[in-house]
């Protein structure tokens, strides 16, 4: 299990199951996961708690940074067995509420092949997940400080409407699919709703001052791969 530590001493755990990515934030006795995963991880996810010595007293509560179902596949177990409370972006709140995943669009040519051919039907028909009211819903930015946590949730629409980022002491940012870490030298995700939007976030994360971003699919990215993304990218939307 690969961790990282802030200068405050925050633990940042990466729960990796497969392909997919969620995230423990630890810090005196009090937890938060950012991410659920997928259903098949669930038995694992759970294990992997209990390791960290996460209890019902002690989960603070469940960021979803999107509400897309590899993320919140798990996110009613959850919320049931620990007894905490989900945080969603207000724009995303009724796709959770029923189960559903907000639309998307392929960046590349071949997954904008596939998702304007099959995207709505996969999303709405085989990928549904088990619905659950948030208890949290946030706009632009949130004090974790309410939770017991020195950071912020920021807003970084694109990948989906409501695409929360985790900012850490402005250090590091945990960042859903904002970002993606599977190839090397990028950061875009194969899918997004907005990607001219996404971009714009790209720049909102750099704002922070955060020298590593840690997404939901690969491994971590520096603040140099996300500058030369954002400046590449800014300029291909900017021409649009």
């Amino acid at each position: 299990m690969k961790q990282w530590t802030t200068k405050g001493g925050q633990v940042i755990s990466r729960l990796s199951h497969g392909m997919y990515n969620c995230f423990l934030v630890s810090c005196r006795g009090r937890h938060l996961l950012v991410d659920t995963c997928r259903k098949g991880s669930w038995k694992n996810l759970c294990r992997e708690l209990d390791e960290q010595g996460v209890s019902g007293g002690s989960l603070a509560g469940l960021v979803l940074t999107h509400t897309h179902y590899d993320h919140a596949e798990n996110a009613a177990a959850i919320k049931e067995r620990y007894n905490t409370k989900i945080i969603v972006h207000q724009k995303e709140a009724d796709y959770l509420r029923k189960g559903e995943n907000p639309v998307i669009h392929g960046t590349l040519p071949l997954t904008g092949w596939i998702s304007d051919r099959l995207s709505h039907l996969y999303l709405s028909r085989f990928f549904r997940y088990r619905p659950v009211d948030g208890d949290l819903t946030v706009a632009d930015r949130y004090d974790l400080s309410a939770l017991g946590f020195q950071g912020h949730l920021l807003a970084t629409p694109g990948h989906s409407p409501g695409s929360l980022s985790v900012i850490l002491e402005n250090e590091i940012a945990i960042v859903g699919d904002t970002l993606f870490g599977v190839f090397r030298g990028s950061v875009l995700p194969p899918v997004a709703a907005d990607e001219k939007l996404m971009a714009a976030s790209w720049g909102e994360l750099l704002k922070t001052g955060c020298s590593v971003y840690l997404p939901a699919h690969g491994t971590e990215r520096n603040r140099e791969v996300l500058e030369r993304q954002y400046e590449k990218y800014k300029r291909k939307y900017d021409r649009r």
